[in-house]
């Protein structure tokens, strides 16, 4: 490797983009109390960040094409440091989302798609394939050092410490940009195709909108939905709405390259079945792997009473088995093929989510909670060191930008999709264990099982059990009829989490089936796919 200067900056911005997710998770009891809001509320914090860059990421990839791809990275890099700085100093959560959210998910639309192809035009042949497996380990140190980062940084200082660190690292890679070769298609270059990306950001919107909110909506049955179309919650006709939204996309699309227009993404891309189990799998990647990091700080947290730093530490195993394993992969594939060490890995992972569900209970068993959460960062590892190579494998250098927008866009809505999914997986099974229970008490008289609907069906957060105590004591409950509400609720919340692990291993099994197409020959045998049509201006 003789361009080690280069993957410097390539790798730095890499880390920038993955330690987020990972210090929110830890953080998020702090953040509920410093805001002064609920959990429920963070989670869609959470999710919204992954899903802004969900649905800007094909016209972040597509701006590469039309700017240039060092000049989309700059930009990028400039709008995620503006982001980093609005969220260390934010003052609520409206501040919070538009920093963190908003902003920092924009800067790294732009930056992840142009990172891949600059990749493919700074480095070539073995050194461009070890580049990709470096930004994978990268991806991987991120993933691991933001959980002890996170927890050091808001036990000890503050968790805005973190971001305001951000500003600086991005300001150094802005520096060494000038040490990139710059990557631009110089093919005929249209107009940015601006209705497909408001169709494609809008549908992935409406369907990210419409899992979150089910908590709190209802799945079917309504329960504090805003409308209730024909007596059923709004949740499923939001999720169908961005359906559609997403049907006319592929429509436009279509119709863009019928007319000979450049489009914004070319769906025969998606035909080609190596990348399309790819992104598939991409896509299980990070909502299993994001779902669990987004459960597991509830039960630590929330359940078990850990500071940010405690969790942090406990949830260290699995991020030094994702980056070890990842490391361990990339090499391995030099020997075995991608989708044999993929299937390993995702067996590996079913096994490590059975082994957190046996974990939850009232007392945390740290020596087998800390294997389960090795385990899976084991296994996680192995998918992820293969998937960067299966995507941009299957197309030419010209197709990377476009490929890599495909990528991006597969990791994040998986990732706000797992945030958005498992959480809402949890308060659903919260309320309904929570009822059940309340309404089976025999010791719970009547009047107060009423209060207790009445209040379930104005929502509900993950909260101490310690809150509801208190809210019993505050609505005048009388101590022994406390005291049964607050057991009731600290089993309901060890049933909303099983439930939400038992969620995640049948994830695990049906992205088995996507494997299917995964490469069969080593990486070195795989003949690169065909670039897409080149653009015209008409």
């Amino acid at each position: 490797m003789t361009k080690w200067p280069v993957l410097l900056v390539l790798g730095a911005a890499q880390f920038l983009m993955v330690l987020d997710q990972a210090v929110m998770n830890v953080a998020i009891s702090q953040l509920v109390a410093d805001f002064d809001t609920t959990v429920t509320t963070i989670q869609a914090v959470i999710a919204l960040y992954a899903l802004v860059m969900a649905a800007l990421m094909l016209v972040g990839g597509k701006l590469g094409d039309l700017l240039g791809r060092r000049r989309a990275f700059a930009i990028g890099l400039c709008i995620y440091a503006a982001g980093s700085g609005l969220t260390a100093a934010s003052w609520s959560v409206p501040s919070l989302t538009l920093g963190w959210s908003v902003l920092e998910g924009i800067g790294a639309a732009l930056v992840m798609p142009a990172m891949v192809a600059l990749v493919a035009s700074n480095f070539r042949d073995q050194e461009r394939a070890l580049a990709y497996g470096v930004l994978g380990g990268v991806s991987g140190i991120g993933i691991a050092v933001g959980p002890i980062l996170g927890g050091w940084a808001t036990t000890e200082l503050s968790w805005r410490v973190v971001f305001a660190g951000e500003v600086l690292v991005a300001i150094g890679i802005l520096i060494g940009t000038r040490l990139l070769a710059d990557s631009k298609d110089e093919r005929a270059r249209p107009q940015l195709d601006w209705f497909g990306g408001v169709l494609s950001a809008a549908g992935l919107g409406l369907i990210v909108l419409g899992v979150l909110e089910a908590s709190n909506w209802g799945w079917l049955a309504p329960r504090n939905s805003p409308l209730e179309p024909f007596g059923f919650a709004l949740t499923p006709f939001v999720i169908a709405a961005g359906g559609a939204l997403l049907a006319a996309f592929a429509s436009w699309q279509r119709h863009r390259e019928a007319a000979g227009r450049d489009p914004l993404v070319h769906l025969d891309l998606i035909k080609l079945p190596r990348l399309r189990s790819g992104l598939t799998m991409l896509l299980s990647q990070n909502l299993i792997l994001m779902g669990i990091f987004f459960t597991v700080p509830l039960f630590l947290q929330v359940v078990q009473g850990l500071d940010a730093l405690e969790t942090g530490v406990r949830m260290l195993p699995a991020s030094a088995g994702l980056f070890i394993s990842a490391l361990a992969g990339s090499a391995l594939a030099k020997r075995v093929p991608a989708r044999r060490i993929v299937r390993v890995g995702l067996v590996i992972v079913f096994v490590a989510t059975l082994l957190l569900l046996d974990t939850i209970e009232p007392e945390l068993d740290n020596a087998s909670f800390l294997i389960a959460m090795g385990v899976l960062g084991v296994g996680m590892g192995l998918v992820v060191s293969q998937l960067g190579n299966v995507v941009q494998s299957s197309v030419g250098d010209e197709g990377r930008s476009e490929a890599g927008g495909l990528q991006f866009t597969a990791q994040q809505l998986g990732s706000s999709l797992g945030t958005a999914f498992l959480g809402a997986v949890v308060i659903t099974g919260l309320i309904g264990a929570f009822s059940a229970s309340v309404e089976a008490n025999p010791r719970i008289d009547n009047a107060v099982k009423e209060q207790v609907q009445v209040h379930l069906s104005s929502g509900v957060s993950f909260v101490p059990a310690s809150e509801v105590e208190a809210s019993a004591e505050k609505a005048g409950v009388p101590a022994a009829t406390a005291g049964e509400l607050v057991s009731a609720y600290e089993g309901a919340q060890l049933s909303a989490l099983k439930v939400a692990f038992l969620f995640a291993a049948v994830l695990v099994l049906a992205a088995l089936l996507a494997t299917r197409n995964l490469p069969t020959k080593l990486f070195s045998e795989i003949t690169t796919g065909a670039d897409p049509p080149p653009a015209t201006t008409s």
